[in-house]
């Protein structure tokens, strides 16, 4: 939500072939080449400056933005804006002594509309109901317009990018895995959140749509029902993020904050932690990491991540391929642009990255069929 990055763009990979290891359950993570780590400094405890630029159809649109906040929060001070897409706008201002920061959504199609009211819900839930890992306060909201002002945290986010293109640092990674796993582990009174994501539906769209065989479709669902019958808590789901990315988790000296809950609720266990795996590519060390955690509480723990991981990784992968597309389509002809020696060519780094979500795709494939074959 505090990062400038796309959520379907990613940094210039450097080409390297990426082998899939780790045939069976287990997600071994392939080895990788050694690279030299580049560091990257957050701004998120910098002071905001600045003034927004109102001119123009851009201008206009941001006046109906500010008009929405100031409705719902008249002492709100629009400073600068800090990130815009097509789908929202995030203005940083102040609310009497408080830096805060609101969002507004500016494509009302249904589906937006219903997880930017979610993500709202997520935020009065926790006024009465504090989750046990730091969270922006909610300052003001109105789900009808679509406008949300929350507190701005301070911190530097774990990772400025969807998919980090190196290894983050070790603490880094740490930090995260242990508020997610305190977040894991919340059980918030029943009624409070609701499931965000039918399995059942989703295998079913990914089949049709020919991302998953049928004998994926046959796999998933058997993992399924062996988990509808599992006791505890695998049988009774896991409280998740939902979005559970380092972009998303910003590090401050008194702790991780997570922000963006508009996915949050209740998954089968090991959802964020699929979706930390998937993300991770550059990071084997952080991966093995993940799956051990993901498996420490026996096959039906086993059985759940690797249902969210090809969910995830496969739904990377639609994200992806339509990016690569759209590049391919607003790129200039072949030659008509001289591409910068050591530059990459317009979408060649999401076809990298593509190509390394479809082996580890084909890796959780085989780590499904192993885990099928032992029930």
């Amino acid at each position: 939500m505090y990062t400038a990055s796309s959520s379907v763009s990613a940094p210039p990979r450097p080409q390297h072939r990426i082998v899939p290891a780790g045939a069976g359950p287990y997600l071994a993570p392939a080895p990788q080449a050694v690279r030299p780590r580049r560091w990257v400094t957050g701004t998120g405890t910098q002071p905001i400056s600045g003034r927004i630029d109102l001119s123009g159809p851009q201008g206009a649109q941001l006046k109906i933005a500010i008009a929405s906040v100031h409705r719902i929060c008249p002492e709100f001070n629009p400073v600068q804006v800090l990130r815009r897409s097509g789908r929202s706008v995030l203005i940083v201002g102040t609310t009497g002594r408080t830096t805060a920061v609101a969002k507004c959504l500016l494509d009302h199609s249904p589906a937006w509309v219903e997880r930017f009211r979610h993500e709202i819900a997520s935020y009065r839930s926790f006024v009465r109901h504090r989750p046990p890992v730091r969270a922006p306060r909610l300052i003001a909201a109105d789900p009808e317009n679509c406008t949300l002002v929350i507190e701005r945290m301070p911190g530097r986010a774990a990772a400025l990018s969807r998919h980090p293109v190196e290894a983050p640092p070790r603490a880094d990674v740490r930090a995260a895995l242990g508020a997610i796993a305190r977040l894991n582990a919340w059980r918030p009174p029943a009624g409070t959140f609701d499931a965000p994501l039918d399995y059942g539906a989703r295998i079913a769209r990914y089949h049709e749509l020919g991302l998953f065989t049928d004998r994926d479709r046959d796999d998933l669902q058997k993992l399924l029902h062996g988990l509808s019958h599992a006791g505890g808590r695998q049988g009774m789901g896991q409280f998740c993020h939902g979005d559970a990315l380092l972009s998303n988790i910003l590090l401050s000296p008194a702790g991780p904050v997570l922000v963006d809950w508009e996915h949050a609720g209740w998954y089968l266990p090991g959802y964020d932690l699929a979706t930390l795996w998937a993300v991770l590519g550059d990071a084997p060390l952080a991966r093995r990491q993940i799956s051990q955690l993901a498996q420490q509480a026996g096959a039906a723990s086993r059985d759940a991540f690797l249902v969210n991981l090809m969910i995830v990784l496969t739904r990377e992968i639609r994200t992806y391929e339509t990016a690569v597309q759209r590049t391919m389509k607003e790129a200039p002809p072949a030659g008509s642009v001289p591409v910068p020696t050591g530059a990459l060519a317009p979408g060649e780094e999401q076809r990298l990255l593509l190509r390394r979500l479809h082996d580890d795709c084909a890796m959780a494939r085989r780590a499904v069929r192993a885990a099928v074959g032992t029930r």
